[in-house]
């Protein structure tokens, strides 16, 4: 397969197709931590000051200036406005944009935002655009080995924020199918379950949205090689993604995005439609 390492901008996938994924996200976020420290200290401001005034302790923005933790955008922001760097940390905001992912995943956050249309297949976890928080958190909690609790709040702000894409205009084309696994499967407890199946009843009655769900009783799947993703970009070029065990394939052959596509096809055909999907969610939510 042909792959652009996640990390790398997307136009410039054909051409840096296999490349190292992003070599300086900690870089990046080790840069503006020391900018933001600079500043702070030219304007003769304690940690304590600088967080009273945009809404955290002094101990975050210890873990901001360490390059321990991305801020929001906001966050950034307010710091320009408050230190009077007159552009100099909201400069960063788009590189720091792109650090809050893991490396295998940058690519595909820059193409989630572009896409006119999305497919995706499902058949382990539910997709990252349909998790409620407590599902990310129970999600990124059962990581082996175990992330430290920043990197766990680093990474449900961004897939929170990722959320956008729902409700981005002009609307894009969603479709997931997943696994009956997918939503059998107790991550973080039954509540955490619950909440979870009552998100993608509200989901999937959006006009944007199909959602349809592959039964475990099926006697034919052409998912059988596992989960990916179709994105189709506003220029009409189209990427497959698929990742597994922290690591990741973009693909950019204009080939395989069309079999990738025919195949998702075939997917569509063997699930349940997306009505009844929406009705055997609600089976699933009255057994809990």
């Amino acid at each position: 397969m042909a792959e652009e390492r996640a990390g790398a901008e997307p136009e410039a996938a054909e051409a840096e197709v296999g490349q190292t994924a992003d070599k300086s996200g900690k870089g990046v976020v080790t840069a503006f931590g020391q900018s933001l420290k600079t500043l702070r200290v030219r304007a003769g401001m304690e940690r304590e000051e600088l967080g009273k005034r945009l809404g955290y302790s002094a101990s975050t923005i210890a873990s901001f200036e360490q390059g321990r933790r991305i801020p929001p955008p906001r966050a950034i922001d307010r710091s320009d406005e408050v230190l009077d760097a007159g552009g100099l940390l909201t400069v960063w905001k788009d590189q720091l944009e792109k650090a809050q992912y893991p490396a295998f995943f940058q690519g595909m956050a820059q193409l989630e935002k572009r896409a006119i249309e999305l497919l995706a297949y499902d058949t382990l976890v539910v997709n990252g655009l349909l998790q409620t928080e407590e599902y990310t958190r129970a999600l990124l909690g059962n990581r082996r080995p175990p992330l430290d609790s920043e990197t766990i709040e680093q990474r449900v702000t961004a897939r929170l924020a990722r959320q956008d894409t729902l409700d981005r205009r002009p609307e894009p084309l969603l479709s997931f199918v997943m696994c009956e696994s997918v939503l059998r499967r107790k991550l973080g407890g039954k509540a955490v379950l619950r909440g979870q199946l009552e998100q993608l009843l509200l989901i999937g009655q959006r006009r944007n949205v199909e959602l349809q769900v592959m039964p475990l009783d099926s006697e034919d799947s052409a998912g059988v090689d596992g989960p990916f993703t179709v994105i189709t970009r506003e220029d009409g070029k189209r990427f497959v993604y698929a990742e597994a065990q922290g690591t990741s394939a973009l693909e950019t052959d204009p080939k395989q995005g069309v079999l990738a596509a025919a195949r998702y096809g075939i997917i569509r055909s063997q699930a349940l439609t997306p009505r009844e999907s929406l009705a055997f969610i609600e089976k699933l939510l009255g057994e809990l």
